[in-house]
């Protein structure tokens, strides 16, 4: 492959930097007008951050759709090891978190730090997040690389609804069938 010239790296810069702005406003026509010409769509910026990670962390959910139906990868991580499930869960995104699930996504899925998205949800008192995660099978008793767990992030971030919550699926759990309440019993 020949080097690009000046002129032609500059009007691919160009083009690379529309597309990343296009993904970050959430412009879904023009993103999927760019993917049909041939971008690839897991095309990346300097912070390794991919489309999807843009798309998604600025909620945007037609975004997201097009790009997740055109094969964008879930599981793609930036440089800092965060993949777009932890990005939703950070910003309280339902929608897309729901849609990162639904198209791939691993609920247990953890940077180099091991931090899961439930882990982030937690730190953000983010209850219907982390009750979405659960649902969806997310290990309540995974630990960070600092061996902290959700549980214990949310009480150390002061997120005491996610930390009541996350000690209660944990006792759950943990309850033998003769200590857990009856189906309708409270």
């Amino acid at each position: 492959m020949s080097e690009l010239t000046p002129e032609e790296f500059a009007a691919f810069q160009e083009i690379a930097t529309r597309v990343f702005n296009a993904a970050r406003a959430g412009e879904a026509a023009e993103l999927a007008a760019f993917l049909d010409a041939g971008i690839p769509v897991n095309l990346t910026n300097e912070k390794g951050d991919s489309l999807l990670m843009l798309a998604s962390y600025h909620g945007h959910l037609d975004a997201t759709r097009i790009l997740l139906e055109k094969g964008a990868d879930p599981e793609r991580r930036n440089d800092r090891g965060q993949a777009p499930l932890a990005g939703a869960a950070f910003k309280g995104e339902m929608d897309i978190a729901r849609l990162l699930l639904d198209h791939g996504a691993a609920v247990d899925g953890s940077g180099d730090d091991g931090r899961t998205a439930l882990m982030t949800a937690a730190m953000f008192d983010r209850i219907a997040m982390v009750e979405l995660f659960v649902e969806r099978g997310a290990d309540i008793e995974a630990r960070a690389a600092d061996g902290v767990t959700a549980e214990g992030a949310a009480r150390a971030m002061g997120a005491a609804k996610a930390a009541e919550r996350l000690g209660a699926l944990r006792q759950d759990k943990t309850a033998s069938p003769k200590e857990r309440p009856a189906a309708g019993e409270a």
